[in-house]
Formats: C-alpha cells, structure tokens, sequence
C-alpha cells in the first residue's frame, strides 16, 4: 500500500511540476494537458532515477516528492524544446 501511495505521489507531483514548468517557461509550453502528461511521465521517472542517484539524501516522502517535481519539469522542457526545434 505504501508503495502505491508513493506512485500517486510522484505522479502528482510531476503533474504540477510540469505545468509550473510550462508557466514558467511559455515559449516551451505544450498546453496543460501536454505539461500535465509529460510532467506524470517525468514524475514517474524522476521520482525512481534521481532517487537513486542521490542516495540517501532525498530519502523519503518529501525527497521523492521533490525529485518527481523536478522529473516532470524537466522532461516537459525537454519535449517542448524538441517541438519548437522540429517544428522550425
């Protein structure tokens, strides 16, 4: 159980670091809906690699949170940077 409420954690909180990305950065914006995707994805994602690689110090329900943050931030500037540069 513990292990699920992680999961929807990380999930939520690439959600909304993705979309804080997107308002953050407009010009890379993919729409709420396109942030919100590409932020669960990153959340997933960097909740379990940046985790990892910071060992023991993003340790727990907080740290895991924060990595999955930055994980949905981070995988929706790099969506939306490959869009505008295809899409020149």
């Amino acid at each position: 159980m513990d292990a699920l409420i992680l999961l929807v954690g990380n999930l939520l909180s690439g959600a909304i670091g993705g979309n804080v990305a997107g308002l953050v950065l407009r010009k890379i914006s993919l729409g709420f809906m396109g942030n919100t995707l590409a932020g669960i994805v990153g959340g997933a994602l960097g909740g379990q690699l940046l985790g990892a690689l910071a060992g023991g110090s993003l340790s727990g329900l907080t740290g895991q949170l924060l990595s999955s943050g930055i994980g949905g931030g981070a995988i929706m500037v790099a969506i939306g940077l490959i869009r505008n540069i295809v899409n020149k």
